[in-house]
C-alpha cells in the first residue's frame, strides 16, 4: 500500500516518543520495526501478563494493539503531530497459550485527520503462530506543539 509520508524523520521521532512509553516498558513490550503505515512488536509472556485462567490477559492484548496500531498512524503525520486513539475494539479469537506474542499494527487508510488500522495479534506456542486477535481503531492525528 502506498501512503504519504509527512515527515521524512518519523523513525528517530518514534525512538524518542517510545523513551516515554513508560506503561510499554513496564509491560516489557518491544517495537522492533517501524515503516511507512507498518509498526511491529512483540513480547515474552510472563506470569505477570495472565488472567486467571492461565491464558494471556485481554488487557495486555489490547494495549499491544492499541500500541501498534498508534504508532502505524504515528509514522504518517506531520512533524508537528501525533495520534491519539479516537476508537479502538478487539476482536478476540482465541486464548492466548504460549511462549511471546507478536503484534502487527498497520494503517488500512490514511486521511488528513483519521486514520483507520488494524492490529493481528499472534501467539506462539511451541513454535507454532495461533491469531488470538485482531484489533481495530481510528486514530486521530492531534497537533503537539
Amino acid at each position: 500500500m502506498s501512503f504519504t509520508i509527512k515527515n521524512k524523520n518519523y523513525q528517530s521521532v518514534i525512538q524518542k516518543k517510545l523513551e516515554k512509553q513508560y506503561f510499554m516498558k513496564h509491560i516489557a513490550f518491544e517495537i522492533k520495526t517501524i515503516e511507512p503505515g507498518l509498526v511491529y512488536g512483540g513480547l515474552k509472556i510472563k506470569q505477570e501478563h495472565l488472567q486467571q485462567n492461565g491464558f494471556l490477559h485481554g488487557g495486555v492484548t489490547a494495549t499491544v494493539a492499541d500500541l501498534v496500531m498508534g504508532f502505524a498512524a504515528f509514522t504518517l503525520v506531520a512533524e508537528n503531530e501525533g495520534t491519539v486513539t479516537s476508537d479502538l475494539k478487539i476482536a478476540y479469537l482465541r486464548p492466548g497459550i504460549g511462549d511471546e506474542i507478536i503484534a502487527k499494527g498497520y494503517v488500512v487508510k490514511q486521511g488528513n485527520l483519521l486514520f483507520f488500522c488494524e492490529a493481528d495479534i499472534i501467539c506462539i506456542n511451541k513454535g507454532e503462530e495461533v491469531l488470538i486477535a485482531r484489533g481495530y481503531s481510528t486514530m486521530c492525528a492531534i497537533k503537539t506543539e
